[in-house]
């Protein structure tokens, strides 16, 4: 049984490396195979490493790195001036092969701009994608793309999204011919823009991937599709709103639940009920957008994630690692290209 093998920047994240470390601990335990090479300062990872027993100190190594890259770091200076940051060094371990991934929760347009430059795209893709999970009904999860990486995007582009992001769900969820999906303002075939129905074209005309047509915003979280594919600029924008209704319902649910003697008095009776729905929707569990498109696997984490979040985005990568992810999407781009 083989190590997956996985570099993790400590420095970055509005909560320094001691929740990065404790999602570390977490990892160790949670996933056998796990081996973890820890980028970050001396001083932060000494604590954690004599805390570790000595079994799981075999399974992870340390770099020492001297920079960091900030949260008000342009991209442009810090792939510039940044050269010996923890970000950047765990990069270059993926380019090396020393890992198959690496984990970070800095600065997302510095490490895209890092990634971009030390990986490069695989090929056949133009530029790569920030794609995540998000909770859908009855239990499901969905795959949104493109989240941010490029704001400006052509109808190839959507094409080659709708591409990686099928291998994503079949690959690390295990979803037979994932159904994929346009993000349109309608289902009908005249709605749209010109970008979109140039983009549904090219789906319509590949029969490598499994495209159901267009789906409206509201059926990101209730719609058959497994895969939803948007340009950057609108992907953002649905995310974040996504995660900005999560936490009002959570927290209306709170207050709601706490104003009055009888309302608490059902909220206890209705505990095992709302626990059960606080699993469904907990953001934590969909932590972890992955830069998919380059030659080796990039999860960004959130910047203001818990450890328990940050475990997931490390899960997320392993999983991609473990079923060997960028190389299933050069073949299946290989594979499409030549249908073309």
């Amino acid at each position: 049984m083989s190590n997956v093998k996985i570099a993790l920047d400590i420095m970055g994240g509005d909560h320094g490396p001691h929740v990065l470390l404790l999602a570390a601990t977490n990892s160790l335990q949670k996933l056998p195979k796990l081996h973890l090479t820890i980028c970050g300062h001396a001083s932060a990872y000494a604590q954690f490493s004599n805390e570790l027993d000595v079994k799981t100190r075999l399974r992870v190594d340390f770099v020492d790195c001297d920079e960091i890259v900030t949260m008000t770091d342009k991209p442009t200076t810090a792939l510039r001036k940044k050269k010996r940051s923890s970000m950047r060094k765990a990069i270059e371990l993926v380019k090396s092969g020393d890992v198959q991934a690496c984990v970070s929760s800095g600065n997302t347009g510095a490490l895209m701009a890092m990634a971009y430059y030390v990986l490069k795209t695989l090929p056949g893709i133009s530029r790569p994608a920030l794609i995540s999970w998000l909770p859908k009904g009855q239990g499901k999860k969905v795959l949104l793309l493109d989240l941010g990486a490029s704001v400006n995007c052509d109808a190839e582009g959507l094409f080659q999204y709708a591409v990686m992001g099928s291998v994503l769900a079949e690959q690390c969820s295990h979803i037979n011919e994932p159904k994929v999906a346009l993000l349109n303002v309608g289902q009908e075939d005249i709605k749209g823009n010109t970008l979109v129905k140039h983009a549904d074209q090219l789906l319509r005309d590949c029969p490598s991937v499994n495209y159901i047509g267009y789906v409206e915003g509201d059926e990101i979280f209730s719609g058959d599709a497994d895969v939803v594919v948007t340009d950057g600029f609108t992907g953002n924008i649905a995310l974040k709103s996504s995660e900005g209704i999560a936490k009002l319902v959570i927290n209306e649910i709170k207050q709601a639940t706490t104003e009055t003697f009888f309302a608490r008095l059902l909220s206890k009776l209705a505990l095992p009920l709302l626990k059960k729905l606080y699993q469904r929707i907990n953001p934590d569990q969909y932590n972890g957008a992955s830069l998919i498109g380059l030659r080796g696997i990039v999860v960004k984490s959130h910047g203001n994630a818990s450890a328990e979040a940050c475990y997931y985005a490390i899960k997320q990568a392993y999983e991609e690692a473990e079923n060997a992810v960028p190389d299933k999407i050069k073949t299946k781009i290989e594979s499409v290209l030549m249908e073309h």
